[in-house]
């Protein structure tokens, strides 16, 4: 049995701020026993124009935000993962959008670079991530041991919920999380079933940590952050508001439904 929680937040453009909010809400879930905290995609900062981000992977505060995850795990003797952080690139006008994974001692354990960069238009309503972030190459799992025997992780971030090849990649795996910032627009019709679908066919959990509400620079984001069980049950949600999600990730529930109907093991392709 394994503790998890997500966090939902709405961020801004300053990133001390985002730190507050950000410490608040994990402790929040480190109160309801979680062992294992997820953070939404952009949580230092959600910036009033497309290249804060790079200005803020390439200076000082780079550094404060990941003793931040590395301080909080460490402290709370937690497994943290850092939803999203800008990383510097070969391209000085680009980032990576990057998980970092940090152990409870504090340890960086994994880094996931984001494959899929969002691409959106409607009307007046447009996104191009590419403009400002480098795309990641290579999947990425890690695992950490629980009570009742070893949990894999496969990490993915926001936009790589529409790829379920991406998913299918990492073979058998415990939890799926997502750490998103998904607009209002595609949110409303596809996030809620785009997650089912990953649980449901990959008979695991996962859990998934949304930017939420109206942020500064304009953006209007789905939040519903939530945990489903490897049935495609919802077993926790927060619609629209600051908050966490927290349940439990049970081994046994895993196995009975791969018992019960073994899907994985009847793939031919």
């Amino acid at each position: 049995m394994l503790t998890i929680a997500a966090v939902q937040m709405t961020s801004g453009p300053v990133l001390d701020a985002n730190l507050k909010t950000a410490q608040r809400l994990i402790e929040e879930a480190v109160e309801t026993g979680a062992q294992l905290v997820l953070l939404p995609e952009y949580w230092p900062l959600m910036g009033m124009h497309e290249q804060d981000k790079t200005r803020l992977a390439q200076g000082p505060d780079a550094a404060v935000m990941q003793e931040f995850m590395a301080q909080q795990a460490r402290s709370h003797g937690i497994y943290l993962i850092g939803g999203t952080v800008p990383l510097i690139t070969p391209q000085n006008n680009k980032v990576f959008n990057s998980t970092l994974v940090f152990d409870p001692q504090g340890q960086q354990i994994a880094r996931y670079d984001k494959i899929h960069l969002f691409g959106f238009t409607k009307g007046s309503e447009t996104y191009q991530e590419s403009l400002s972030i480098l795309a990641g190459a290579e999947p990425v799992s890690f695992t950490l041991p629980t009570t009742d025997g070893v949990c894999r992780v496969a990490l993915s971030i926001c936009y790589d919920l529409r790829f379920p090849e991406l998913y299918r990649s990492f073979g058998a795996t415990d939890l799926i999380v997502v750490p998103a910032a998904f607009t209002y627009t595609t949110g409303a019709v596809h996030w809620e079933v785009l997650l089912r679908a990953r649980a449901i066919e990959n008979q695991c959990y996962v859990l998934a940590a949304g930017q939420v509400g109206k942020h500064p620079n304009g953006r209007h984001t789905w939040g519903h952050s939530m945990l489903i069980d490897p049935w495609g049950k919802i077993v926790a949600i927060l619609p629209e508001s600051e908050g966490i999600v927290t349940g439990m990730l049970d081994h046994a529930f895993i196995e009975e439904v791969r018992r019960n109907l073994p899907a994985l093991q009847h793939r031919v392709l």
